[in-house]
């Protein structure tokens, strides 16, 4: 089975501000079928999020499946404050990059 990014089969793979010490990360799909093989793979968790972004699990505030918009919705804490000194993303607009190269089995 051939790999690809996850970038190449979400429609939308944002990350913007849930206030000033969370970040939101949104993985939306094309369509049902894009989201339930993605679901069903089980690829796209709470491990993946831990390692990816170097958290503890246990520090993952939402992680939830969200069917009618064939999307998974992620908040995790910011590692610094928004606006304080180091702080180096405002907006956590570019806080989606690791995702998009996580690899999926595909066909």
């Amino acid at each position: 089975m051939k790999k690809v990014y996850l970038k190449d089969i979400a429609k939308v793979l944002r990350s913007k501000n849930s206030g000033p010490f969370e970040m939101t990360l949104d993985i939306i799909f094309k369509n049902k079928e894009d989201y339930e093989k993605i679901k069903g793979l089980g690829i796209i968790n709470e491990d993946l999020i831990s390692r990816i972004y170097n958290i503890d699990r246990e520090k993952i505030i939402t992680f939830v499946y969200f069917d009618a918009a064939n999307a998974i919705k992620i908040t995790i804490p910011r590692l610094r404050p928004q606006g304080t000194v180091g702080e180096t993303d405002m907006h956590a607009a570019q806080q989606h990059i690791p995702l998009m190269f996580v690899e999926v089995p595909w066909e």
